[in-house]
């Protein structure tokens, strides 16, 4: 079992271990000294084998486990944890549940990989609201969780939560101030690296980029990074990158716009699936056919959006569950007294679909 030597929040001393010890043989008629009767040995030999303590030898842990295991012995967690210190219970813990479209593939991730550990879940939504967080960092203290999960809605930097929580913390899909935490991000560069080569490689020479809100980190980094191949390739992109909204609407908006200003683009980059559905709206609303005139690539795997989309979306996937499940991998080491700091940036991967599935025929610039 991992542990964390860590505070106590319910305070330190024999009479916390007293409550303990007499929780400990309250098993739903079944009592610890029932396990020791039929295993022939002594209550505390009993208690310690089922706890996996090293005093006890092979043959009488064996004896003592398929003694529980005959009387359908179950332990009481609360009373475990009160005695050992270790509740085997994680707290998760995010601003924004409403962003369901990426906090919760990464909860699902996370609680995927604690649910294989056979580990405990509790999870609260502060709202953004700084009151209701300490709130909840409070309340999941006082229920002895062994570690907390912040996980963001955004990619993007926040406040440290680290210094009022005395258990290890990882941060997911958001980014600590503090260089002394540990914090795993999507890797926005990489990806839009990923799609902005694709496009050059399939023989695209007039790319363009619309995108969201730049106030998001992922924004400017994507855009960033799709200019820097550009640049690699020699190619000068088709206009400046259009920042807006992350919507369809926009997406439809803004293609409008750069078909206007750039007849002749033939690729555009999306910064989201939203985004580049509307793009795609907006291309069949002006006669261009998509992939053999314009070739579009979105941002996120929203499949909902990208299976369904006409013609289906080649976009960039962020993998949240994966996040979701590296998190917790860190968490477990850091639990183990191996934590680590800094920023994790987790790649991406690039699903091609219809929407670039044609290659443009070598041109001039080839």
């Amino acid at each position: 079992m991992r542990g964390y030597a860590g505070r106590n929040v319910f305070g330190q001393g024999q009479a916390v271990v007293r409550v303990g010890a007499r929780m400990a043989r309250q098993w739903s008629g079944v009592t610890l000294s029932d396990v020791a009767k039929r295993a022939g040995v002594s209550v505390a030999t009993a208690s310690k084998a089922l706890n996996a303590r090293d005093e006890v030898a092979p043959a009488t842990r064996q004896r003592v486990l398929q003694a529980a295991d005959e009387l359908a012995f179950q332990p009481n967690v609360l009373a475990r944890g009160l005695i050992s210190g270790n509740t085997r219970t994680i707290g998760l813990l995010t601003d924004e549940l409403a962003a369901a479209r990426f906090t919760i593939p990464v909860l699902l991730g996370a609680e995927n990989a604690l649910g294989n550990e056979q580990m405990s879940v509790l999870l609260c939504d502060a709202r953004g609201d700084a009151i209701r967080r300490r709130h909840y960092i409070r309340t999941l203290l006082a229920r002895q969780v062994d570690g907390f999960i912040v996980v963001g809605d955004r990619n993007d930097v926040r406040a440290s939560l680290t210094r009022d929580i005395p258990v290890p913390v990882v941060y997911v899909y958001c980014e600590s101030d503090d260089p002394d935490d540990l914090s795993i991000i999507a890797d926005d560069e990489g990806g839009a690296r990923l799609a902005a080569e694709h496009l050059v490689s399939l023989g695209r020479r007039r790319i363009a980029h619309i995108t969201g809100d730049p106030a998001y980190r992922a924004a400017r980094d994507r855009a960033s990074a799709a200019r820097a191949v550009l640049d690699e390739a020699g190619l000068e992109p088709a206009g400046e990158p259009l920042f807006g909204q992350w919507s369809q609407r926009w997406g439809r908006h803004a293609v409008g716009a750069l078909l206007t200003a750039q007849p002749d683009v033939d690729a555009i980059f999306c910064g989201s699936d939203q985004v580049a559905y509307g793009v795609l709206e907006g291309l069949r609303d002006f006669g261009r056919a998509v992939p053999d005139d314009v070739a579009v690539v979105g941002y996120d795997n929203w499949e909902l959006l990208a299976t369904e989309s006409r013609p289906p979306l080649t976009t960039v996937d962020v993998n949240l569950e994966q996040l979701g499940a590296a998190a917790v991998r860190h968490l477990f080491a850091a639990l183990d007294g191996q934590a680590a700091t800094g920023v994790i940036r987790h790649p991406g991967r690039l699903i091609v679909r219809e929407s670039t599935g044609v290659a443009l025929p070598p041109g001039p610039y080839s």
